[in-house]
């Protein structure tokens, strides 16, 4: 069609009065133009701006995270601090120059980012609105921005402009105007991703923008970010969404969407999801595709498990009741039907170590909302009642090192199997509190003073267990007064105190002993020296041949350590070793490095 046949408003091209009245009219809310009255008659007849209506067949289908991007701030879940800053912000007109949003993927950075923008440059539906908090999304600059086409409103990726030259465009652009909007706003994701001369080149501008100019950062990992781009904007941590306000998200989409789901599905949906709402829309669109058309398309539990390949609930409790009970073939056949159905061993790993996590929470009174059902919750408060702190404690570090062990293992079944059997094994061991608390009250002599009467009258010679039995009676003050007599300087005379003299009885001032048969010196002028001095007063001595008189406290000390020894050698973990070891030693390192200099032997080695 030739351009003389059209009409002449088409023909003739818009002056630069016009164009320039355009767009100091979008830009500052000028009046809008009159509609034709036919125009006008079918913008009355329209309706309003209603809920996701059902998608044109004709147009490509688009995915549940991108369909239901927040569109407003009361759409954004789970940021409600960040909103009520930023409202306050703009009623008070204390708007910062940049702003940086950071948090976990799929928590609604680019997208609160996006919304600044329109809250900013909105202009309401009369054309003469400023910024809010809620913009109207029917003007102009709110459309453009969502459909991404506003001139105003840049967006950069810096995970791919990452140069100075980049960098460069945005400092030479600053300068310019608006050309429709209020505010020309740089939208920034990934900003991490830009390269330490490029922060450098853009810390200037960040600091002393000009005022028609906003910047909005977003990033997942801030501390990548140089302190100096830090300080100059006004951060906001974006947090993580509870599962259950995702759980109430995803229903909403699922109502949206016609689709219907059980709400135990959409609970898994929304833990696997880890607090991103983008994660887990991409799973809740993957279970719908996945749901089974003979029943009505509904997203059940049973399909959205074996989608993520999770083991059952009721499954993971058996299998964790089977360790429980030291029960390994019981575990193995739990393990295998688990992996039959498709359940990766590292799942099932992490699985149990959840139920331990919710076990030892419900032991110290924490609420458990997240539970499954009233079944779950009993089984879980029973073995909360009947296992000790220590004992969970111990089996979630198990399962942590055997989630480890999965993770790297060439064969990740065979690996899960003998982690799961090394637990019930673990289980038959003493928990290791209560064995150092043996050993140390072995050490102290306390099992061999559980007789507090006096020797019987047959006696029993120079027995380790006749000496030990009232060595405890006489140990403590004999024992402080060797410490004073050593205090006091006199050495030689606390050494022969402690290697020689089997107290008979000990009062203030008289001392009783005996000694072996091999110690024949003479010792009660040494002795009584060193005990006046120790004590400022003179001492009686006695010596007497008595056979039952109780050990020195040399030979005290050598039949402790003798019952200790034989305690350890008794220990079935020692046993063990010794079957495993034939020819292992048990070697104490004071006596080794006294006999033998040459060779040191150390724990600490």
């Amino acid at each position: 069609m030739p351009d003389t046949d059209l009409p002449d408003s088409e023909t003739e091209a818009p002056t630069a009065a016009e164009l320039e009245a355009a767009g100091q009219s979008a830009m500052f809310g000028g009046e809008p133009a009159k509609p034709e009255s036919g125009a006008s008659e079918a913008a009355e007849a329209a309706p309003a701006p209603a809920s996701p209506a059902v998608a044109d067949p004709a147009q490509p289908y688009r995915v549940l995270a991108r369909k239901y991007r927040p569109q407003t701030f009361s759409q954004l879940i789970g940021q409600e601090p960040m909103v009520q800053t930023l409202a306050n912000a703009i009623r008070r007109d204390r708007l910062a120059h940049a702003f940086l949003m950071t948090g976990v993927r799929g928590v609604g950075k680019t997208s609160t980012a996006r919304l600044i923008a329109k809250a900013l440059n909105c202009i309401g539906p009369d054309g003469q609105g400023g910024p809010t908090i809620d913009p109207c999304g029917v003007c102009e600059p709110c459309q453009a921005i969502a459909e991404g086409r506003h001139i105003d409103v840049i967006e950069m990726d810096a995970a791919s402009h990452t140069g100075v030259d980049d960098v460069r465009e945005i400092i030479e652009a600053v300068r310019y105007a608006a050309v429709s909007a209020r505010y020309k706003i740089y939208i920034i994701d990934e900003v991490h991703m830009l390269s330490r001369n490029a922060f450098n080149a853009l810390l200037k501008t960040l600091e002393e923008p000009p005022a028609h100019v906003k910047f909005l950062f977003a990033t997942t990992e801030v501390d990548k970010l140089p302190v100096t781009v830090l300080s100059r904007t006004q951060r906001f941590d974006l947090r993580r969404i509870p599962t259950d306000r995702l759980g109430e998200h995803f229903a909403w989409v699922c109502t949206e969407e016609g689709v219907e789901a059980e709400p135990e599905a959409l609970h898994l949906v929304a833990a696997a999801a880890e607090g991103s709402v983008r994660d887990g829309l991409s799973i809740l669109d993957q279970a719908i595709a996945h749901a089974d058309l003979d029943s009505d398309a509904k997203v059940t539990a049973a399909r959205v498990r074996d989608m993520l390949g999770l083991a059952d609930a009721g499954a993971q409790r058996r299998l964790l009741g089977a360790i429980l009970e030291g029960e390994p073939r019981t575990m193995l056949d739990a393990v295998a039907d688990q992996y039959a159905l498709g359940v990766e061993p590292l799942a099932l790993m992490r699985s149990l170590m959840e139920i331990v996590h919710r076990i030892t929470v419900m032991q110290i009174g924490g609420a458990m909302p997240d539970l499954a059902g009233e079944e779950e919750r009993e089984q879980l408060s029973q073995w909360a009642a009947r296992l000790t702190p220590g004992q969970l404690h111990r089996l979630w570090q198990m399962l942590l090192k055997g989630y480890d062990e999965v993770k790297t293992a060439p064969d990740p079944l065979v690996s899960a199997q003998m982690a799961l059997l090394r637990l019930i094994h673990a289980a038959n061991a003493p928990d290791p509190g209560s064995l150092v608390k043996r050993m140390e009250e072995l050490a102290k002599g306390i099992p061999a003073a559980s007789a507090d009467s006096a020797p019987s009258a047959s006696g029993s010679g120079d027995s380790p267990e006749a000496r030990t039995r009232p060595a405890s009676l006489a140990r403590p003050d004999f024992a402080s007064l060797v410490a004073k007599v050593e205090d006091a300087g006199e050495y030689i005379a606390a050494s022969i105190m402690r290697l020689q003299l089997r107290v008979v009885s000990l009062e203030d001032g008289a001392l009783t002993f005996a000694r072996a048969p091999e110690f024949r010196d003479k010792i009660e002028t040494e002795l009584r020296g060193a005990l006046a001095k120790a004590t400022g007063r003179s001492w009686v001595l006695t010596e007497v041949e008595d056979p039952a008189a109780p050990p020195s406290m040399a030979e005290a000390a050598q039949a402790e350590a003798a019952a200790l020894r034989d305690a350890m050698e008794a220990h079935p973990l020692m046993q063990a070793a010794r079957a495993a070891f034939p020819q292992a030693e048990l070697l104490d390192e004071k006596e080794q490095a006294a006999a033998n200099n040459a060779r040191q032997w150390s724990k600490q080695a």
